[in-house]
């Protein structure tokens, strides 16, 4: 495997870890058992994105996603801010726009690469993490708005 490529997974295996333990300690914090259920979730989730980055780490395998379709529902809430009696769409609300941060950066990464091997690899990030944007997306359409459902 590269160096680049080494150093692109180790990057974001980091990312990963950080988005893990925020999201655990937040599931600590938070009053309500439904959000802090939630946010175990997300952490869990971050947990196995860590442990798929690591694995392409010892393998040496590229990355490769499928495009997914941007609902762009982040575009259409505000960042909530963090509290402990955050209500569970709320909760969701604030992972969606970690994720999308997350994607953004990988996408940008991906523009200002100038090796075409690493901006595939920041371009096949950038996919994963909209992923779990759609995921998250997804989900908070359920909660925010149930009489669709």
């Amino acid at each position: 495997m590269k160096a680049d490529y080494k150093e692109i997974l180790t990057f974001a295996v980091g990312n990963e870890i950080e988005a893990y333990e925020f999201y655990l300690g937040v599931s600590s914090k938070i009053k309500d058992a439904n959000i802090s259920a939630i946010f175990k979730e997300l952490a869990e989730e971050e947990k196995k994105h860590r442990s798929f980055l690591e694995g392409l780490l010892s393998s040496g395998q590229p990355l490769q996603f499928e495009e997914l379709s941007d609902y762009r529902v982040s575009e259409t809430i505000d960042r909530p801010k963090l509290s402990l009696e955050m209500k569970p769409a709320d909760a969701i609300a604030l992972a969606i726009k970690n994720e999308e941060d997350a994607m953004k950066m990988y996408a940008d990464l991906a523009k200002s690469a100038n090796q075409s091997d690493q901006k595939k690899m920041f371009e096949s990030l950038s996919k994963m993490e909209q992923g779990h944007k759609v995921k998250l997306e997804e989900l908070y359409s359920s909660m925010a708005f149930p009489e669709v459902w």
